[in-house]
Order: structure tokens, then sequence, then C-alpha cells
């Protein structure tokens, strides 16, 4: 179960290497026991290229707001900048991606029902 926050500053928070996300910074809003129980902030590196992982399936629900930058989805073969979101259920299959600039976006986890 996540934990209980009021309101602070996320600009406080460290932005920190997301592990086995090469590229990829987080700054962790709130998290649970588990992958599937996350909220963050995601920036991506420019020039990140995730085609050597693959089209992503994952066992918990994903909503994606881009909030700066763009990603371009290659399987899609579209290009996607802020304000962009994405709502995905458990194996949905998405990417893989590419970003030339950069992005920053709000990613929210939740386990399947």
């Amino acid at each position: 179960m996540k934990a209980e926050h009021e309101f602070y500053d996320a600009s406080t928070l460290e932005w920190s290497p997301a592990e086995g996300a090469p590229g990829v910074t987080e700054r962790v809003l709130s998290a649970g026991g588990s992958d599937a129980e996350l909220t963050r902030l995601a920036r991506w590196a420019p020039g990140l290229d995730t085609s050597a992982a693959g089209v992503i399936r994952h066992a918990y629900y994903e909503e994606v707001y881009l909030l700066e930058g763009e990603l371009e989805d290659l399987t899609l073969e579209r290009t996607f900048t802020a304000g962009h979101f994405a709502s995905r259920p458990p194996g949905m299959p998405h990417g893989p991606y590419r970003t030339r600039t950069g992005c920053v976006m709000l990613e929210t986890r939740h386990p399947g029902r």
C-alpha cells in the first residue's frame, strides 16, 4: 500500500537513475510494496531508444501523461508531445520508443484487479 502524503514540493526530490532503465531518471512521488504501485516523474534523456527491449507488456495498469518533450512510438510510427495521455491495461503491448529531444512524463501504475 502506498504511504500517505499531503501536498509537498516534488521539485525538492532528487532525480535518481531508474533501475533497469538506462537513460531514464525518476522522481518517485509515491510507491507501494511492488512495481505495480508507483507514481513518478520519469525523465528520458535526449536520444534514448528502447528498440533493443522490443515491445513492452506488464502485469499492471499504467497511465502516462507527457509533460515535456516528445516521444516517438516506433511501432505506431507516431510522435507524441506534451499533453498526450496513455492508459494501458495489463498485458497491452506498447513501444518500443525513441526520443530525440528527451521528455518528462507523469506515470502512475496500479495492480490489475
